[in-house]
């Protein structure tokens, strides 16, 4: 079905201001840049004329005495038109910078950051026993208050340390561990496998709502298989698990892998993962895979530039169409930008990531 986007629209961000729809800061935007990415915690940036009309202090300035925005107030931006329509951004400001510039009217620059931010500024030294990632990821997003849905695998630990670490970088370190990304929606933090996020998929077309593209596809950092050794303490044995092809497998549908590409121009190839220590066999199975998955998933990185699209954001699954034999098919998004002024419009600049080359490569 053909997308309800109207060939010409206004792409002027909606802001919301503490759940209400806020003229004053909407009206006066010059531009906004939301970024994302696989990892968690998105970032907002809405730079606003700061002058006149008749608004603010006695001063002139409409922004500086805080009492339409303020540290701590929620913003949410709203971009895009029809099906590509959405909330790019929902967080609290923790930033205001004022820009006092010679050749135009003063600004106001809010930086906001979504409610992650509540677990990148908490540190701490603590220990988790005998717990699963998942068990680890749902006590920590409780502890803030938060929601935890999570959608991973893993075995149990015997022991887990946050050693001096922030909520966040720990999170991060763990969801990487079990191959998940991690994001927030609202008030509900998600750690999710790749895979399953949902079947939605957006497609994008070179010369239509696809401007620019470059892709990559690069065999210097693919490896046939990953070996991770350890040792068992209370067995007092060695430990070693191996991954292969068939890691990434159920990711390729009818492409061709990196992996069978670089064994057939060269040889096959194998890393040896010791730094890790894992304590048990399915601990160093784990991270065998989730290695083995990292690298070959980078096989293919791209990078492009679209028509302003709310719809995609970091974790999307795009089918990028026109780039010919090969390059076509299916990526993943691991960064997002989703960027407005008055000079561009609304445009969604991204990287993406895929395991494999289509037919014919």
């Amino acid at each position: 079905m053909a997308l309800q986007t109207a060939a010409l629209y206004s792409a002027r961000p909606a802001v919301r201001v503490d759940g209400a729809d806020s003229a004053a800061v909407t009206d006066r935007v010059l531009s906004v840049v939301v970024t994302e990415t696989s990892e968690g915690m998105s970032r907002c940036e809405i730079v606003a004329g700061n002058w006149g009309g008749g608004q603010g202090s006695a001063d002139g300035y409409v922004f500086n005495d805080r009492s339409t925005v303020d540290f701590g107030t929620s913003v949410a931006v709203r971009l895009g038109d029809g099906d590509r329509a959405g909330t790019v951004f929902d967080g609290v400001v923790s930033g205001i910078e004022a820009h006092y510039p010679q050749d135009r009217a003063p600004e106001i620059v809010f930086l906001a950051e979504d409610r992650l931010q509540e677990l990148r500024m908490t540190r701490r030294t603590r220990s988790f026993e005998e717990a699963t990632d998942e068990d680890i990821i749902r006590d920590v997003v409780r502890a803030h208050g938060l929601t935890a849905s999570i959608d991973v695998d893993g075995p149990t630990h015997h022991h887990v340390a946050q050693a001096n670490q922030s909520d966040l970088a720990f999170l991060r370190e763990r969801a990487r561990l079990v191959d998940a990304d991690l994001w927030i929606d609202g008030s509900t933090v998600h750690a999710a496998s790749r895979g399953r996020r949902g079947d939605e998929e957006v497609t994008l077309t070179y010369n239509a709502d696809l401007h620019e593209m470059s892709v990559l596809a690069d065999l210097a950092r693919q490896r046939s298989t990953v070996v991770v050794a350890g040792w068992d303490v209370a067995g007092k044995e060695a430990i070693a698990a191996e991954a292969g092809i068939s890691a990434i497998r159920p990711e390729l549908g009818d492409d061709t892998s990196g992996i069978d590409l670089l064994e057939a121009a060269f040889a096959a190839r194998t890393d040896t993962i010791v730094h890790t220590s894992p304590a048990t066999v399915a601990i160093a199975q784990a991270q065998a895979d989730m290695a083995l998955r990292t690298s070959a998933r980078r096989f293919v990185t791209a990078a492009g530039l679209a028509e302003g699209d709310a719809r995609l954001r970091a974790g999307t699954r795009v089918r990028l169409a026109g780039l010919g034999t090969g390059f076509n098919g299916c990526y993943t998004l691991v960064e997002v930008e989703h960027a407005f002024d008055g000079r561009q419009g609304y445009q969604t600049r991204f990287r993406a990531e895929r395991p494999g080359l289509g037919g014919g490569s």
